[in-house]
């Protein structure tokens, strides 16, 4: 006990107790794990397996970051391998109507056939520094929760500053454990990414919105582009080679990637907002963009190509939303999760000395929910964007905020500078018709605000749409680049009516999120800490922190489960794959390319497509290669199951499943199918 007492905290034995038996993880392969922080003694005794620096840096190394998912290099001349879903959106910008690369598929036969992706970057994790000292070290005792915000993020700035321009790279500060922890990340950016390979859509995505987080499935989720640096192929000593081996049940597999975001550390009544509030908004409001888009859809051929990838963003967002809210409405998960919260606060409480440091932080996190909840609708429409749904208004807003933060180190700003470049196609028709109706409702929602009238006045959404969209200019890259460059005189003086838009919303959307910095984040932020704090000193980095879409490594077994007293295997085959799409008379969504019916004969249809495994993981972790104990690649995570959805909270591994896409199917498809042999060469380190 003197390693508590020298930290002026004194533990009872009956608290350790109670707190280690809390912290330990639900099952013992839970945790999505910084590199950092990987459990190597728990790996070693459960599966004998010695995990070495040299093999993480390795697979570090070897794993992409890609948009807000996942890849990895798969060769030594540069090639990424993703998910065909994570790619679509550099694929659909290369198409057009007469050669839509999405329903088709692509491939480059040479290199010089590789297409150019506007607007794309990877970031590949060079490295990773603890500053938690550093960022503490603002906090000074008295300060308000406002002051503690402030303080640490105008640290963090300077810390991501001053780290860039030492080291060239981009540099992020991620906030772990509620605040009780703090990593410098540094990447190495990639601009000239280049399409290689990408199958059709109907292979892609066999089974469409019915099978999404489903299980059995048939999919060959995969698309490839190359890096390119100073004009050639990027020389990569750090890439997965390819496994040849099959995979067995049982076998100990890892997945490397970025999971978006995990709640397993947020306090009850932030799930009970998250429930009440957040999801129940969240999920009407894509219902209805789903019900719009596909109105749109069948307007005709080209109306349906244009807003397939929205459509299937928006499609994926609301069956994830709704899976995790299942697990906010499950009464015995909540009891749980309560329970557990409960015998902590208690013990506490019972405690003088804990209960005058940590007692109020439960309390005080509750009430900024009921805060936020009181301006939560104000600040999705406003300061979110939800009233102007349109990629010229997201634009306007980050000149518009970059003229006045232009040297912020935050990663909205990075975003922004990233898109200003992108010379990706923009259809205007398209864009009047999903900022029309999110005008429309902004007037059904809050009809009184001021600023809905200003905006709207005797016009309806429709006419506005029109004017907005059809008067802009921010279609041109170079008029973006020019507004960038000129500051805030040249974006005060422009004339452009989307810049006029979001300078108008400005001041209300600023308040907004000064109100949500200051009188939710903040108090999240220091009480968070404080929570953290109170457990984090008896068990420290021995749990996984919660995911926050950066580079994390996961490892389970390949296995299968039995549901509702059936097993479900934990692989599935290309014959499962034509027995299906026959089933269902070769109807959408379950039809096949038509090159894939004419070629049937060829492949050895006992090859493995998909397979499961126990491993943990959340949106975000598409595309993340998955490496068996050599750090070889065995395939690409591009899915869970549906009972994985609700382990956003709380970890279970009974039927909660990741799935992937075998290795096997995709050199079996490349040989037999789509006649690249040389590109299987390459995975297999042939050539």
């Amino acid at each position: 006990m003197n390693r508590f007492r020298s930290n002026r905290i004194k533990v009872s034995l009956s608290l350790l107790v109670l707190l280690l038996w809390l912290l330990l993880p639900a099952v013992a392969d839970e945790g999505m794990w910084p590199y950092n922080l990987v459990p190597k003694d728990y790996l070693a005794k459960k599966y004998n397996f010695k995990v070495t620096d040299e093999w993480l840096d390795h697979l570090r190394l070897a794993s992409v970051r890609f948009g807000g998912a996942s890849a990895s290099f798969v060769s030594p001349d540069g090639l990424v391998l993703t998910n065909h879903h994570v790619g679509r959106g550099a694929i659909q910008n290369l198409s057009t109507a007469e050669r839509d690369l999405i329903k088709n598929g692509f491939y480059a036969r040479t290199r010089d056939q590789e297409l150019k992706c506007p607007g794309v970057e990877l970031w590949v994790l060079e490295g990773i520094e603890d500053v938690t000292d550093k960022v503490l070290s603002a906090e000074k005792p008295g300060m308000s929760p406002q002051e503690v915000l402030a303080a640490r993020q105008k640290i963090i700035s300077d810390i991501q500053k001053e780290a860039t321009e030492k080291t060239g790279l981009r540099c992020q500060v991620v906030t772990l454990y509620s605040g009780g922890k703090y990593n410098l990340y540094k990447y190495k950016t990639y601009n000239d990414v280049r399409l290689v390979f990408a199958v059709e859509e109907e292979i892609a995505f066999f089974g469409g919105d019915p099978d999404n987080f489903t299980y059995p499935r048939y999919d060959l989720d995969i698309s490839i582009f190359r890096v390119y640096e100073n004009g050639q192929p990027l020389k990569t000593p750090n890439y997965l080679k390819w496994a040849t081996s099959p995979l067995k049940e049982g076998e100990l597999v890892f997945c490397s990637g970025n999971p978006g975001s995990t709640g397993r550390l947020l306090t009850y009544d932030q799930l009970l907002f998250l429930r009440d509030v957040s999801y129940p908004f969240t999920i009407a409001n894509l219902k209805r963009r789903q019900a719009l888009l596909h109105e749109y859809a069948n307007r005709g051929p080209e109306q349906e190509r244009i807003s397939l990838n929205t459509i299937f963003g928006i499609e994926n967002s609301l069956k994830a939303t709704i899976g995790y809210q299942s697990g906010l409405l499950d009464k015995e998960l909540m009891a749980k999760k309560l329970a557990e919260e409960q015998k902590i606060r208690q013990e506490i409480a019972s405690r003088p000395e804990l209960s005058k440091e940590y007692g109020q932080a439960w309390e005080e996190i509750a009430q900024a929910q009921k805060e936020y909840a009181s301006f939560f609708k104000e600040y999705q429409f406003i300061e979110r964007g939800n009233a102007f749904n349109t990629v010229y208004f997201n634009l306007a807003r980050a000149l518009v905020r970059m003229a006045t933060e232009r040297d912020r180190q935050n990663p909205e700003m990075v975003a922004a500078r990233r898109m200003f470049g992108s010379t990706g196609p923009i259809y205007d028709d398209f864009e009047i018709y999903k900022l029309a109706d999110s005008l429309k409702q902004l007037k059904e929602e809050l009809p009184d605000l001021q600023e809905t009238k200003w905006l709207l006045g005797c016009k309806s959404p429709e006419e506005v749409a029109k004017e907005l969209v059809t008067g802009t200019k921010l279609k041109d890259p170079e008029f973006r680049k020019k507004l960038m460059e000129g500051g805030s005189e040249a974006i005060y003086q422009c004339q452009d009516p989307m810049i006029k838009l979001a300078l108008m919303v400005e001041p209300l959307a600023r308040g907004l999120r000064e109100r949500y910095e200051k009188r939710v984040q903040a108090v999240e932020v220091k009480n968070g800490t404080l929570i953290a704090k109170a457990l984090f000193q008896l068990k420290g980095t021995s749990i996984p922190p919660d995911a926050t879409g950066t580079l994390r490594l996961s490892f389970g077994v390949v296995k299968g489960y039995m549901e509702n007293g059936k097993k479900i295997p934990f692989e599935t085959t290309f014959a499962g794959l034509y027995e299906k799409a026959k089933k269902h008379n070769y109807q959408p969504p379950y039809s096949l390319p038509k090159i894939w019916l004419e070629k049937k004969s060829a492949l050895n249809l006992n090859t493995p497509l998909n397979f499961v495994a126990t491993i943990d993981s959340i949106g975000g972790n598409s595309g993340s290669p998955v490496v068996n104990r050599k750090g070889e690649f065995v395939g690409a995570l591009f899915d869970g199951n549906i009972q994985s959805l609700p382990t956003r909270f709380v970890y279970e591994e009974k039927l909660s499943r990741s799935v992937m896409v075998d290795g096997q199917a995709l050199i079996e498809a490349l040989i037999k199918i789509y006649d690249a042999k040389p590109l299987a060469d390459e995975l297999l380190g042939k050539k």
